[in-house]
Parts: C-alpha cells; sequence; structure tokens
C-alpha cells in the first residue's frame, strides 16, 4: 500500500531475512537454548508488569526482547514483534511458536485481548503456570529419590556380579566344592552377560529405541498414562495431580470468559494425560449436543464424585470457576498427602530390595567359603 501511494507498482516480491538490531538471524545456540518454566513465568509478570504501566506493546515487546538473557526467547519476541508490527494480533503472533507458547496461553491471551482485561488475564495465567510448575516438581521430587537408589542398586549389582563373584568362584573350583544355589546363579548370570553381552545390549537399544517412538506416538501415550494409573500408589498421585491441572485450567478459563468447548479443547492439549485428554473429548464432543458438564462427566473413568458433584452445583449455582477452583486447592492438598504417602511407602520397598541384593551376593560368596573352612579343618 505504501508503495501504490507512492507511484510504485511491485514486479516482484521476495522474503527477506531481518538482519537489523534486534531481528538477526536466530543463531544454532540460539535455538538450542531451553526456556524453562520459571524463565516462561519471568516473562509473563515482565508483560503483565508493563501493560499495566500503559506502555505500547511494540515498545514492551521491544523492552523484553532486550532484557531476556534467553537467545531462544530473544529470537521468538523478535519475530512475534514483527508480526504484530505487520499487522498480526497479539495471540496470533505468540501462536505461531507453540513450542514454547502452549494453547492455553494463547487462549488466555485472546481473552484477554476480547475483554480488555489483558492484566487481569495474565495475572490468572501466572497462577496457573507456577500451579503447574508445582505439582511437577512436588512429582518430580517424589520420584527422585527411588530412581536414583535404584540405579545405584542396579550399578552395584553388576559390579558385584562381574568384577567380585567371578573370582571367588575360581577360588571354589579349584578347591573341588559343590557350588550352592546362589553361587551358581550368580555363575549363570555372570556367564549369561559375558557370552551374550552384545545381544543384551542389542535388545536393550533395539526395545528402548522403539518404546520411545512408540511413545511419541497418541497410542503410545495412552496406553503407557493407562498402565502408570494402575500402579498402586503412584496411580493414585497421578491421577489426583491430573484432577489438580483440570479444575485450575478450567477455573481460569471460565472466569476469563472462555467458551466451554474451546476450554474442552485446550484442556485436551495442555491436561498432560492422554487418557484422561480422550475422555476430554468424549465430553466435548456429548456437549455438543447440548448437554451439560457434569452427566457426561460422571460417565468418565478418571474424575471422582466429588469433582462430579462440584461441577453439577456450579451449573446450577452460576459459580461453576469458583467451585472448580476450591477443587484445585483440595486436589493440591490430595497431590502433596499423595507425594509424602509415596515416599513413605517407596523407603521401607527400598530398604527391603538393597537388603535383598547385599544378602543375595553373602550368600552366594560366604556359603561356599563356609564349606571351604570346614574342609580346611578336616
Amino acid at each position: 500500500m505504501a508503495l501504490t501511494n507512492q507511484g510504485y507498482i511491485p514486479t516482484q516480491v521476495r522474503a527477506a531475512v531481518a538482519t537489523a538490531a534486534g531481528m538477526q538471524k536466530p543463531s544454532l545456540t540460539g535455538w538450542m537454548s531451553a526456556i524453562t518454566t520459571p524463565d516462561l513465568i519471568l516473562f509473563t509478570k515482565q508483560f503483565r508488569t508493563l501493560i499495566r504501566s500503559g506502555v505500547p506493546m511494540l515498545t514492551i515487546l521491544q523492552v523484553l526482547e532486550e532484557q531476556t538473557e534467553k537467545p531462544r526467547l530473544r529470537n521468538i519476541l523478535a519475530e512475534i514483534h514483527r508480526d504484530i508490527r505487520e499487522g498480526s494480533s497479539l495471540h496470533d503472533a505468540f501462536r505461531r511458536h507453540p513450542q514454547v507458547f502452549s494453547p492455553l496461553y494463547c487462549s488466555m491471551l485472546k481473552a484477554g485481548e476480547s475483554s480488555g482485561a489483558l492484566p487481569e488475564i495474565l495475572e490468572r495465567l501466572i497462577y496457573v503456570i507456577e500451579h503447574e510448575h508445582k505439582v511437577k516438581s512436588d512429582i518430580k521430587s517424589a520420584m527422585t529419590y527411588p530412581i536414583v537408589v535404584v540405579s545405584f542398586l542396579l550399578i552395584a549389582f553388576f559390579i558385584l556380579l562381574i568384577g567380585v563373584v567371578p573370582r571367588f568362584v575360581n577360588i571354589f573350583k579349584t578347591a573341588g566344592l559343590k557350588l550352592p544355589l546362589p553361587t551358581q546363579i550368580c555363575l549363570w548370570l555372570y556367564q549369561g552377560i559375558v557370552d551374550f553381552w552384545y545381544i543384551g545390549a542389542a535388545v536393550v537399544i533395539a526395545g528402548g529405541t522403539a518404546l520411545y517412538l512408540y511413545n511419541r506416538t497418541a497410542q503410545g501415550r495412552f496406553v503407557r498414562d493407562t498402565l502408570i494409573m494402575k500402579i498402586p500408589l503412584i496411580g493414585k498421585l497421578f491421577q489426583k495431580s491430573a484432577i489438580s491441572r483440570f479444575a485450575s485450567i478450567f477455573s481460569i478459563l471460565q472466569s476469563s470468559g472462555v467458551d466451554i468447548l474451546d476450554s474442552m479443547d485446550i484442556l485436551t492439549e495442555t491436561i498432560g494425560n492422554e487418557a484422561i485428554s480422550r475422555q476430554l473429548q468424549n465430553m466435548k464432543d456429548r456437549l455438543k449436543e447440548g448437554r451439560g458438564l457434569s452427566a457426561p462427566l460422571r460417565q468418565a473413568k478418571y474424575f471422582t464424585p466429588m469433582v462430579v458433584n462440584m461441577v453439577a452445583v456450579g451449573e446450577e449455582s452460576g459459580n461453576l470457576d469458583t467451585l472448580m477452583r476450591d477443587v484445585a486447592t483440595h486436589y493440591d492438598t490430595e497431590v502433596e498427602y499423595a507425594t509424602k504417602k509415596l515416599s513413605d511407602a517407596i523407603a521401607p520397598i527400598l530398604t527391603i530390595s538393597l537388603a535383598a541384593v547385599v544378602g543375595f551376593f553373602a550368600m552366594a560368596i560366604f556359603l561356599p567359603m563356609w564349606d571351604l573352612t570346614l574342609m580346611a579343618n578336616r
């Protein structure tokens, strides 16, 4: 349009690579630097503060681009700045970067643009992101200790099996002792590892690769999440975590004026559990038929009677967002309790496992040594 007003007629149009300050071509290092949840929280808080101050949007993005220490985020903000300057809406510009800004994030921005209450919407968004980060951190903390202990237990098992037991076995064989069953088992395992290690390595690599690729498919995630929620203690923890996430996100979306069908789409993509996501998708199909939310929710497998009843009451009273916030608070407490319960249960299980491994190797070594001592005393 500007060229036409000046009397020029374009004969050829080509896309150009922006090289001006603040719009450098993204470097490999910039794209490889990960943007963590704390980075996203900090960015959103700065974004909210600048909007409240009445700073123009293009200036806000330029300031945030200059302030961020993450090269990748700086490149993304440069692209968002360019898109908005060229006429794109805020949420559409953010939606072009799904690897950083989730559908929930972009939908909240859209709701803020539509209602004219973007700072308040960003405040709620910060709460959701921080809530999600806390729940995930609690679960990760609960699972880190047993994973580390089991890893070291396996390493110790292989060190003893490969480096210690065979030396004693040679001594016992030279003495002509009849090896007891634990020692024979160790010898069989040792021979299997030495003779067929390449087969075992190939099976582990092929199986791990196949599992990884399968886990990246929707069906693979569905099978994984379904199996996890059937595991005692761990399953309840993941189920309560998903319910807490559902209630907190749904509450924010409702209070922000997002349509319930759009809310189901956002929840389906952000709930983080494929088994529950499929149930939410089925619920959306029933909602299109004009049914309320509580009836389809009652037929869902993983939602508790408390959630269903609170949704029913919220629909009747018109306070669905408030009641869902109460549900999220309740299940936050449930997640903390389930995490503590899991930690308390894991400690004796790991102790018993450690005792079993140590006892097994002790029997494998000391039983023939006892026989060797008796033979020497004769």
